[in-house]
Parts: C-alpha cells; structure tokens; sequence
C-alpha cells in the first residue's frame, strides 16, 4: 500500500474519521474506509500526490453532518476550513482537494475537474451487489421507514437502474478498474432480477 505521512494519518484517524459514527449506516466507519484504501490503490499507479489523495477519500463524505443533497459542497467547504491541513499542505493544495471531494458525487452534472476527484469518485464506487443492495437497504430504512418490505425492495429496484443501470448515470474514470468488470456483472443481475432479489431477501 501507499506510504502516507504518518502524521496526516494520526490526525485524520483522531478528528475526521471519527466523524462518521454519526452519519446513516451507508456511511459509516467502513465506508471512509474503503473508499481510502480504494483511492489509494489507484493512486498506486498514478502520477499523483499520495497524501492529497488520503485527505481527499477521508473528507469526501464529511459534509453529510449537514445536508445530503449538498454533502459534497459542505465537504469541499469543511476542507477549506481545516486549519490544520495548512500544516502540511499549500493553499493551491487545499483548493484541489476541495474541488476534488465536491466533484465525487456520482450524480454530478459535471466530470470531475481534476485527476484527484476522478479518484474519489471511482473509489467511492466499491461496485460488489451484496454491499450496494445493503446500504440501499439500511438508506431505505433510515429514511423510508414506513414503507413495507415489498416497496422497499421497488424503492431499491429504482435506485439501482437510475444508478447502476445500463443508461444510469454512474460513470467509472479508469477503464482498467476492477470496477469495469463488476459494473458489468451488477448491470446482468438487474437485468435478470433473481439473484438481486435472493440477496435482498436474505439481507432485509
């Protein structure tokens, strides 16, 4: 893996991470993670700065303590204010990193401006059925708690075909991604339904 600056590591582990045991069970502790320990594999290979691409994955989803429809620009705003990220990084520095987390959100209008937030957006999307048909699941829950099981699972049937979709709107960034292949295996299962359907029924 990634070499990180250790200090940057300790403080992201002691004043950010933490942040997420407040936000929906989509969006958890395991998630931050796994979209850090994603960014940082494709960063891997990449022509970038490794410890941009560490703050950029732990923030990305910061912005949820306010909003969700506009958690990507809170985000982008809570990097800004981070006073102590200016220990370790320049203005322009900051400023890319903020682009780069407001521009994650897979629904965005716009491609991401940078390589950076073409990272977070393509780790953001860990792209295996069971964990995506759990996190619908708990959103549906946390946020449709009145709807029966049956509309539930329309609710998630929906989501997954404006998203995930063969005309959804997620777009992957790197081509040789793992992601590639698992979107395409994700698209057949929607298509055909019966395998999404045992994995929702065993999991509700």
């Amino acid at each position: 893996m990634v070499a990180v600056n250790p200090d940057i590591v300790s403080y992201i582990e002691c004043e950010i991470i933490p942040r997420y045991d407040n936000f929906d069970a989509a969006h958890q502790r395991d998630h931050v993670n796994m979209v850090i320990q994603q960014s940082l594999e494709i960063a891997e290979h990449l022509d970038v700065d490794k410890d941009m691409v560490y703050v950029i994955a732990a923030y990305h989803d910061t912005g949820l303590c306010e909003d969700r429809e506009r958690h990507h620009e809170v985000s982008a705003q809570i990097i800004k204010a981070d006073e102590n990220l200016r220990r370790w990084f320049t203005e322009e520095q900051i400023q890319t990193m903020a682009d780069a987390a407001e521009d994650h959100r897979a629904s965005a209008k716009h491609e991401p401006r940078t390589i950076y937030g073409r990272i977070v957006a393509e780790a953001d999307r860990f792209i295996d059925p069971e964990t995506i048909v759990k996190r619908t699941i708990q959103y549906g829950l946390d946020h449709y708690p009145e709807l029966t099981k049956e509309h539930q699972y329309d609710r998630m049937m929906q989501h997954l075909h404006e998203k995930y979709g063969r005309n959804g709107y997620l777009k992957l960034w790197f081509p040789e991604s793992p992601n590639a292949a698992r979107l395409e295996k994700l698209r057949q299962m929607i298509d055909n339904e019966t395998e999404i359907k045992e994995i929702f029924m065993s999991l509700f």
